[in-house]
Formats: C-alpha cells, structure tokens, sequence
C-alpha cells in the first residue's frame, strides 16, 4: 500500500511520515522545491520514502503524486494568524483542497483521504464543550486561516456526502517536539516566556483552548485511516485549558517562577499592530497579530468523546505532555531552567 502525504515538510507531517515509515508503510511525500526537509528522513536511507516535488496548487503536479497511491493524507495548509496578503489563505487552503479532491477522484487506485482539517473550522465554543456537530456559526471570524478552513471544511463535507471515501480529521492546539513552527505555538510561546521577552500571562486566563500532543494527533491520523468511516469527522482534541495553565504548569515541572501579572489583551492587540507594522517593513512574520488577540478573546473547547470511541484516540494529558516539550526545548538550548 502506497500512502501520499501533502505538507510533508511541516510540522504535523513530517511526524507523520516518521511515524508511517517506522510502522512500514511506503510513504511518497509531495513537496516544493524549496520546502525544508530536515523533518524527514532521507530517502536513501528509509527506502520506503519517495520524494515527488510540487504544489498543492499546480494540479498537474498533484495528479502525478496521487498516481498508484491508496491513501492520500491531505495536510498541507498555510498556518498562520495573519498574512500581509490573505488571499493566500484562499488559494492554498480552499484551492489545493479542490485540486486534491479532483485529483483523487482521477486517480482510480486512491481508497480513501484523509484531510486534516482545524477546530478553528467548526468555530468558537465560547461557554460549552462541543463535539463534531458543531457548525461554524459564521457570523464572525477572528483570521483569515480560520475563515478559510471553515469554506474548506464545506468542501471536504460535500466530497464525502457525494460518495468519496474521505475522513475528516480536526486536531486542537498542537505542540510537542518538532519543528517550531507558526503551527506548534505553544513551543513558540514557552520560548518567548523562557527567555523574558513574554514577561507576563497573556490575558487573564479567559480563554480557553484544546491542546493535542503532535504524537496523539500522528497516531489519530493513522487511526482514521485504519479505522475512520468514510464520511465522518473525528475531532483529535486533548485537555481544555488556558494559556495561563500552560504557563502555570511549565512555571512547576521546571521549579521556576510563575509570571507575577497579567497583560491586558488591549496592550497585546497594540503590540500586534506595531509587530504588523514591522512586518511590513521587514518581511518577516509577527509572533503576535491583532488576529491573534480577537482569538484569545473566545473559547475553543471540544470533546474528543468520539475518537475515543472509535479511533482508540488516547491523549496524553497537557502535563505529562508539557513535560516532555520542556525537557526537548532545553536539550536543543532554546530554553533554560
């Protein structure tokens, strides 16, 4: 059986396909020619890796990956809070989604997809814990990422109503060891506590997120694949909590002292405008965007009741998980303690 992966190079994917060649499965990964790929392991050396360069959004290119292929895991996004021009987000996210899906159905021999969607598609909970029900209400957005995966949640669904064997997966906040990406944040973050530049909590612990360990998310991944019922969705959540309980928990396992006041989410949104205004100068992108803020002003907590159920989904708590992030942050020497 020959599995594709989109987004090989990122972070989620590039454990996922670790994680696939270590169980022996043939992986054939599609990537641009410019993607980073020191989260994958050489070809040479696997033997059952294959690189195929392209773009989610050069079809032709995409079509040539699918060619033989059984399984398509389609986790290539643009993750991130706020971009200089949005209309990526739609191209990339909405776009090569479509591709995807038409180059699936092209392909005879591919047996079901996988797409790995976000809970920032079935929107903010704000007061209850939601389950795979949950629609997007719509009538706000807080980014650009989280408007486009919502459309592309709408496309992926519809795929499955019309018969395409597609499993619809939504991991929670991801982190863990990997690469420090806008997509582990809560890597990011432990880093800028650590070294003094985030001297304080972020809010007063109001919101409320569901944080995934990138391995649980991996093995929900590989679940879905072998157990997930074409057109279904499986959330692939762990442990509701606040960016203050992160750094709470972090301040213990690490004997360290815990930040002694709060920064209004006010001071944070005009720190973000000022970062985005320095983004454009420079052209890299801001850790904190005033997209980011207006998503710390709502609660995105989610069951993950179902995968359990059927996925034998097992999340590790944020502890033990926290634990293992903070001692490979160390070790690589972004952080001390």
């Amino acid at each position: 059986m020959k599995i594709l992966v989109t987004g090989a190079s990122g972070y989620l994917g590039g454990r996922l396909c670790n994680t696939l060649i270590q169980k022996g499965f043939s992986v054939r990964v599609l990537v641009r020619p410019t993607s980073d790929l020191s989260a994958l392991p050489s070809p040479t050396d696997a033997g059952t890796l294959e690189i195929v360069y392209g773009d989610i959004t050069d079809y032709a290119s995409l079509l040539s990956a699918c060619s033989t292929c059984n399984i398509v895991f389609h986790i290539a996004a643009l993750v991130e809070p706020w971009l200089p021009d949005p209309s990526k987000f739609f191209s990339v996210n909405i776009g090569g989604l479509k591709n995807v899906l038409a180059a699936v159905k092209e392909t005879k021999t591919v047996e079901k997809t996988i797409y790995t969607s976000s809970f920032f598609a079935l929107g903010p909970t704000d007061g209850i814990i939601a389950d795979e029900n949950q629609v997007h209400h719509e009538k706000f957005f807080c980014t650009e990422y989280e408007k486009s995966k919502a459309a592309a949640d709408k496309i992926a669904l519809q795929a499955a109503s019309e018969g395409m064997p597609l499993v619809a997966v939504y991991p929670g906040v991801i982190y863990g060891p990997g690469k420090v990406t806008a997509g582990n944040v809560v890597g990011r973050m432990i880093i800028e506590r650590f070294n003094g530049r985030l001297p304080g909590y972020i809010g007063y612990g109001n919101d409320r997120f569901s944080f995934s360990h990138v391995d649980d998310v991996v093995e929900g991944h590989i679940a879905a694949m072998e157990k997930g019922q074409p057109g279904n969705r499986y959330l692939l959540t762990g442990e509701n909590a606040s960016f203050k309980h992160v750094f709470d928990v972090a301040a213990v396992l690490t004997n360290t002292k815990k930040p002694r006041f709060n920064i209004p989410l006010w001071v944070i949104e005009a720190y973000g405008w000022l970062s985005v205004l320095f983004s454009r100068i420079t052209g890299k992108l801001p850790l904190i965007s005033p997209p980011t803020v207006h998503v710390l002003r709502h609660r995105w907590e989610y069951s993950c009741d179902k995968a359990k159920r059927e996925l034998d989904y097992r999340p590790r708590s944020l502890n033990d998980g926290l634990a293992e992030v903070l001692l490979w942050l160390k070790n690589l020497g972004s952080i001390g303690y």
